[in-house]
């Protein structure tokens, strides 16, 4: 059956389910982790190593899925991917075997990695004109999923076990690959298979570089403050364990709040004002943080710096779908892999300073990747209006 306009509300609803999973599924094995060691009875080395896998799996899916998705489509790429998270998740509630421990996060990590990027991809898809808007309403369905996780397992831990509640969530999945299999999704944009020459010519692409690198910095900042942020408040503010974890929260929730709202704004504002708005308003944040002036203005900057984040990944990969219309898929998975390595890259470097000079370099990292980005924006914006036109033409 053809693929119908009035089934975009559907599809759109399916796609925020699997960021609303994506977001569990980040989050839930952190939550989880005093339960997983004592059950598994697990070495911080252990620990470590299980917790590298999941972005291994997570960058492994974000190479796959954008080739396949052109090629094959999103509905069968979905409903396999949803069915690795549920079996990682469930895996991992029922079984105490370490080396299918160790499977089973990879197996999320993957799904998860797939589902991130499909899901992006596939709204692109079907948006017309409102591209960054709606991924970034579909990027608060990822805010809800990490903020929801948390508060259950808290609410819950009275009465049920965190393996218990693991495995709900994990059987929860089923409802939605059942979802998956009912609706209609388009059709493959290349179902005359895969081009090599075409993947090469968008790596080469400078305008996707230049969005992919501009993502590899964004992605790394937004992980220095997810990690580094409420330790940096203890060590440097002397805020307690609570409060630092508040402005935490306070974050995400800032992030999840701006992305409810960056449709409206992108309406009044061009995309270029509201990015660099958006660097401006992470600037300041950072300066605010560096002056150490209490627990309130740490809030204040905690909140100005999620707001902040919310419109890097939403506009930037909603231009990248523009400019490469008929190979979305693919464009997304190249910028997506870039973006996840900064995260790595950049975190890691954050380890080695925090190691050498102390987390007080915090700031410092978190400048030098705004301004980065200031300049990368500024070549993406400049470039994009030199090469629209040939872009264009060469991907229809």
């Amino acid at each position: 059956m053809a693929w119908k306009r009035n089934d975009q509300r559907l599809v759109f609803a399916g796609a925020c389910l699997g960021m609303l999973i994506f977001g569990i599924v980040m989050i839930t094995l952190g939550s989880t982790l005093p339960d997983l060691r004592e059950r598994y009875r697990i070495s911080e080395l252990q620990a470590g190593s299980m917790f590298s896998l999941l972005p291994l799996g997570i960058l492994t899916g974000s190479f796959l899925f954008g080739p396949v998705a052109d090629r094959y489509g999103y509905k069968g790429l979905l409903m396999v991917h949803s069915f690795f998270i549920l079996l990682g998740l469930v895996g991992i509630a029922y079984s105490s075997d370490y080396l299918l421990l160790m499977v089973f996060v990879f197996l999320i990590g993957l799904g998860g990695g797939v589902l991130n990027g499909a899901t992006n991809a596939l709204v692109a898809d079907i948006s017309e004109q409102t591209k960054a808007a709606r991924l970034g309403l579909l990027g608060v369905f990822y805010g809800i999923g990490a903020l929801s996780m948390p508060t259950v397992l808290n609410l819950l831990k009275g009465g049920f076990r965190a393996d218990q509640i693991m495995a709900w969530v994990g059987w929860s999945i089923l409802l939605v690959i059942l979802f998956y299999a009912w609706i209609r999704f388009p059709k493959p944009k290349q179902a005359q298979g895969f081009s090599i020459n075409q993947a090469v010519r968008l790596v080469k692409s400078r305008t996707l570089l230049l969005a992919g690198f501009f993502l590899f910095f964004a992605s790394g900042s937004e992980g220095l403050a997810n990690n580094w942020l409420a330790s940096y408040l203890e060590d440097q503010h002397t805020l307690s364990r609570e409060q630092s974890l508040f402005c935490l929260s306070l974050l995400v929730l800032s992030l999840t709040l701006g992305r409810l709202v960056l449709g409206r704004v992108l309406i009044k504002y061009s995309s270029q004002k509201v990015l660099f708005a958006s660097l401006l308003m992470q600037f300041v944040a950072v300066g605010i943080l560096y002056s150490g002036q209490g627990y309130a203005w740490s809030m204040g900057a905690a909140c100005l710096l999620g707001l902040g984040f919310a419109a890097a990944f939403p506009v930037i990969l909603g231009l990248v779908a523009e400019l490469f219309a008929q190979w979305s898929g693919t464009a997304f998975s190249i910028a997506l892999v870039i973006a996840l390595t900064g995260n790595m890259l950049i975190n890691y470097l954050m380890g080695f300073l925090s190691e050498l000079r102390g987390i007080g370099m915090l700031h410092y990292l978190q400048w030098v990747a705004i301004l980065s980005m200031m300049s990368l924006l500024f070549l993406f914006f400049r470039n994009h209006k030199e090469n629209i036109y040939s872009q264009s033409k060469n991907n229809q």
